[in-house]
């Protein structure tokens, strides 16, 4: 995925570097792929705010927060492709029988879409609405999906997918972290209480997933590419083609966001971080420090944007950002 980078992005990394300095975020980069070349490849700032802090460049790994719930969606896909799992309309119960009633009727179509209606509440699951009767964006659902993975595959997430997707693909710039390291943007750990959450956890069952912004943009290739990496197809096409479907369930209110397996999909809504000027057959993830990986089959392209943003600054709206950010690099891909 070699290639030569242009000035045609140079708008769309000034806009991201406005917005670094809106958010406070020391570090920044955007990276995007298009017919298989890298054509955009852009980096700023240090790790942390000291002056004498590591450069952000190629090596920088970001926390990329609510991202790694793809790689949690691609585990779960792999396990039904596999036959750990029957299919997506199976109930949880089936295979964590100690959630108790609050869980009956809750699928796992459900948990992956975030229609599930669960809460936890004193340890113990609870039901907010419904399950399939509503939307909300909790971790209930996605605790449940990391033990499943342990329940049937005997291992952790981080261990899984080491295994069948990191090693196979040489993954090497993505992991759970939980030690600081000179290619780390680990800053958050200096607070108290920190950004995003505990670290001390190597499983995969914590906010500490770390990536380079080209790791992150080789994810969204992955993807895009249905699997297929360099001649090398070592996890199934529909293992892929699984977790960007549109999966909400059939009673999903058409005003509520809509998803593949964790993947927001192009659908309009008050609530999506699509851009509206973006294709349909556009989806995308987002995490709360800011990362995002956006994929667009129809230009054949994949876009990154990076920051470590550390708190929501007064007057900053995060939807309206990233829809802008998308929409930009959309009309600029377009021209391509």
């Amino acid at each position: 995925m070699d290639g030569e980078r242009s000035s045609r992005f140079d708008l769309l990394n000034d806009y991201v570097y406005r917005t670094q300095q809106e958010i406070g975020a020391t570090a920044a980069a955007v990276y995007i792929i298009q017919k298989d070349k890298v054509v955009n490849e852009w980096y700023s700032g240090r790790h942390s705010a000291s002056p004498t802090a590591r450069r952000v460049d190629e090596a920088s790994q970001f926390n990329v927060a609510s991202v790694r719930k793809t790689y949690l969606a691609l585990a779960i896909s792999l396990m039904m492709e596999k036959g750990l799992i029957g299919g997506i309309d199976d109930e949880i119960i089936i295979y964590l029988r100690d959630c108790g009633e609050s869980a009956e009727g809750v699928t796992l179509r459900h948990l992956l879409t975030h229609t599930h209606g669960l809460v936890w509440k004193d340890g113990m699951l609870a039901k907010e609405f419904k399950a399939g009767e509503g939307w909300a964006y909790r971790n209930t659902g996605i605790d449940l999906l990391f033990r499943l993975v342990h329940v049937l595959t005997g291992m952790t997430l981080s261990e899984w997918l080491e295994q069948e997707l990191f090693i196979p693909y040489r993954f090497d710039e993505t992991g759970w972290r939980t030690k600081p390291h000179e290619h780390m943007i680990y800053n958050y750990y200096e607070n108290d209480p920190n950004w995003v959450g505990p670290n001390d956890s190597p499983a995969g069952d914590q906010s500490n997933l770390f990536v380079s912004a080209r790791e992150l943009a080789k994810w969204g290739y992955l993807h895009l590419k249905r699997g297929r990496l360099n001649g090398v197809q070592a996890i199934p096409e529909a293992v892929f083609a699984r977790v960007v479907e549109h999966q909400s369930p059939p009673a999903h209110a058409q005003e509520e966001p809509r998803q593949g397996m964790l993947w927001w999909l192009q659908h309009y809504t008050p609530l999506n971080q699509l851009g509206e000027r973006l294709p349909s057959d556009s989806y995308q993830v987002l995490g709360l420090t800011g990362c995002a990986c956006l994929v667009i089959p129809r230009y054949n392209a994949v876009v990154v944007r990076m920051y470590n943003q550390l708190t929501n600054e007064a007057g900053y709206d995060y939807l309206s950002d990233i829809r802008e950010f998308g929409n930009f690099a959309g009309d600029l891909l377009a021209e391509g």
